[in-house]
Formats: structure tokens, C-alpha cells, sequence
């Protein structure tokens, strides 16, 4: 019995949740090791899901311990995420090419992919589920055990991050048309 939950829970949800990994963790090999900790979690632990919160949003809660788990391990500017972006620290860009699972369907997901960078875990943790993963503000909620208010007041903040992000990286791009344009 367990088996055919278990395999259907897989076969539902692994490539949401590997996507949700992905963008959290950026980087494809440690998503997909991640997945597996996700699913020998879930084996451990579905005896005591109470179906009070739906399959899809108990699996992203503990897709996002895993991450977290994942961040604190690993020492180094990810780690250092966790407390606070060290902005006067030179600022590690990470040019990990997006995986052709995910594929980028349209300019402004690339733009909040590379801007994620600067947010804290929890904000990331928001924006993915909320934009990428299509969770409403209530599931988003229930995934990251939060209050309806504190997932909306941290979107906020996050939207504010890529919003100044997207602004700078505009500039940095028009200057380099501008650049072009001068040079040709």
C-alpha cells in the first residue's frame, strides 16, 4: 500500500519539487541528490502526514528543510545567507547555467533567477513557491507553516529586492548597448 502512495507521490510531484530545489540551491547535481533526501523523508515520515495540509504543500515543507538543511552544512556564502547577505563583501555571482529541465519560458524568470541571489532563504523560499511554483498565497502559507500576513510581508520585501536588482542589472545592461553602439 505504502508502495503505490509513495510511487504516486513521485510521479506527481518530483519534478516540482527538483525545480524547487533547483532554484534554491542553483545548481543541478545537488537538486537532484536533494530530491532523494526529500523522498527518504517523505518514506520516513508519511505514516505521520494527517492529510491536514495538502500532499503538494507538505512535500515543498520539506523540500524547504532539506534546502535549509543543505545551506547550513555547507559553510560559505551560502551559509552566510542564512544570517544576512554580507553586502560589503565582494558579491559571489553565481553563473550556474539553468538546466535544460527547467526550461525558461519567458525574460522576466531568467531576470528573477539571477536576482535571487540577493534575497534571504525565507524570501526565496516565497518567491519560488509563489511565482515559479504557482502556490497561493494560503498553500504558501501552509508549506512554510507561516501566517497568511508573514508570507505576504515577506513577498513584499522580496519583490523590493528584485525590483532594486532588476533596476541595477538594466543599467548594467543598457550601458553595455550603450557600449556596443558607441564601439560599432
Amino acid at each position: 500500500m505504502m508502495d503505490s502512495v509513495f510511487d504516486e507521490l513521485y510521479q506527481k510531484y518530483h519534478h516540482d519539487v527538483f525545480q524547487f530545489l533547483f532554484y534554491m540551491v542553483r545548481n543541478k547535481e545537488q537538486a537532484e541528490d536533494l530530491v532523494q533526501e526529500v523522498y527518504i523523508r517523505v518514506f520516513k515520515s508519511y505514516q505521520r502526514f494527517e492529510g491536514k495540509s495538502s500532499e503538494k504543500t507538505w512535500l515543498y515543507s520539506i523540500a524547504r528543510n532539506v534546502a535549509i538543511d543543505s545551506f547550513r552544512k555547507q559553510k560559505g556564502w551560502k551559509g552566510r545567507l542564512l544570517d544576512k547577505f554580507d553586502w560589503s563583501s565582494s558579491q559571489v555571482k553565481d553563473e550556474s547555467p539553468i538546466p535544460e529541465e527547467i526550461t525558461i519560458q519567458n525574460e522576466e524568470i531568467k531576470w528573477i533567477y539571477q536576482c535571487l541571489d540577493y534575497c534571504t532563504v525565507d524570501q526565496r523560499s516565497v518567491v519560488i513557491l509563489r511565482f515559479l511554483n504557482d502556490l497561493s498565497i494560503t498553500e504558501t502559507a501552509e508549506a512554510l507553516g507561516w501566517t497568511e500576513s508573514k508570507v505576504k510581508t515577506t513577498q513584499h520585501r522580496a519583490l523590493k529586492v528584485l525590483k532594486k536588482q532588476m533596476e541595477i542589472l538594466n543599467e548594467k545592461e543598457g550601458l553595455e548597448s550603450e557600449k556596443v553602439r558607441v564601439e560599432r
